[in-house]
């Protein structure tokens, strides 16, 4: 069995003669603090400009506090840092180009990515995993996966607890009772099932490749907000017996799912995570901005109402869940709508589990 230090010590290994290359390393292992280490070796041995690229400014922080916490603090004045927006506006003098989040790179970061000649180093803890998409071309082209550790290997080797997932198939509801809403306060009835109908007629039909992702995007949003699924886990989420968290798709749907919520519309968002945290209360629903950075000691249960088509935000709200003791088994419960793209979405997202561990009911 392996500890943190040594698969850290193993990736860093495997990309230290490298010139472009990636690593992709399950939550909990220590992905920032290999890019710390790998930074550490290049210092010493004379480099002293460094570029971090990361998908949100709040991840910088954690790279600022990994280097204090681990004794590499002088790694902080040399290192600059950007978004993935701002990278094409970057100057390509940097020695080493640290991609955190890498599979966050598009087609718009090649100009620049093409020109630079230095060291690119990619760090992810979910690498795409079509060759031939965006992601896949671009990681595979500027930060190559070298090296491996996936969240099934961190279960066996008890660095993260085990785990079971359900996923809840739920029919689209057939009655007319779907409200649907303009821009302008108007409204009429529907059903599901027919709403679900007319977007998927509407990509069929789409002519253009920016009108056919709108649609899509359109559809999804329509999904997030039929009741049948607020309706299921509602009742999913007071069957817990144990301490559940639940993930919502919108800000309003956590507000009405539970008595206590976490989302930045609620004045007592704080107060409630402290509480959850404390076990004073044993229920909590929230929404995207509870899935990255946020330990939750003795948090045995997770509902996700919705994939989203991206296996990396279901991994993140996942990996909630996966920071028990080792000798203990998370429950996941995943919501899916029946013979929908829904089910795609679910299955991609689930890609990279151990399927023995994964019950569709």
């Amino acid at each position: 069995m392996k500890d943190k230090t040594s698969i850290q010590e193993e990736a860093l290994q495997r990309i230290l003669p490298l010139k472009r290359c990636g690593a992709a390393i399950s939550m909990g292992v220590g992905k920032t603090l290999l890019g710390l280490k790998h930074m550490d070796h290049m210092f010493q041995a004379g480099a002293r400009k460094f570029l971090v690229v990361a998908p949100k400014k709040s991840i910088f922080q954690s790279w600022k506090d990994d280097a204090t916490k681990f004794e590499m603090e002088h790694l902080i004045e040399c290192i600059k840092f950007s978004t993935y927006i701002g990278l094409p506006k970057q100057k390509a003098d940097y020695q080493v180009i640290y991609l955190d989040e890498c599979h966050s790179l598009l087609y718009s970061h090649q100009d620049f990515l093409s020109k630079y000649e230095g060291t690119i180093v990619g760090l992810t803890g979910t690498a795409p995993k079509w060759e031939h998409s965006e992601k896949g071309v671009m990681v595979n082209t500027y930060c190559p996966m070298v090296y491996e550790y996936i969240v099934d290997d961190a279960v066996g080797d008890g660095i993260l607890n085990d785990y079971r997932i359900i996923v809840h198939k739920i029919d689209l509801n057939p009655a007319r009772t779907y409200i649907k809403k303009t821009k302008t306060g108007g409204s009429w009835p529907t059903s599901e099932v027919n709403d679900y109908d007319y977007w998927t007629d509407r990509i069929g039909s789409a002519k253009t490749a920016k009108s056919l992702q709108i649609t899509r995007v359109m559809r999804m949003k329509a999904m997030m907000t039929y009741p049948s699924k607020e309706d299921y886990a509602r009742k999913l989420l007071q069957e817990q017996v144990e301490k559940s968290i639940l993930f919502c798709n919108t800000i309003e749907q956590a507000h009405k799912m539970a008595a206590f919520s976490y989302t930045s519309k609620n004045s007592k968002s704080d107060d409630n995570l402290e509480k959850f945290k404390k076990g004073e209360i044993d229920k909590l629903s929230c929404v995207l901005q509870l899935s990255e950075g946020v330990n939750i000691p003795g948090l045995k249960v997770g509902i996700i109402m919705h994939s989203y088509g991206n296996e990396r935000k279901a991994s993140q709200r996942i990996g909630r869940l996966l920071r028990l003791n080792p000798d203990d088994t998370a429950e996941m419960h995943i919501l899916c709508y029946n013979n929908t793209i829904d089910e795609q979405w679910t299955r991609n997202a689930l890609a990279d589990y151990d399927p023995t561990k994964i019950t569709w009911i």
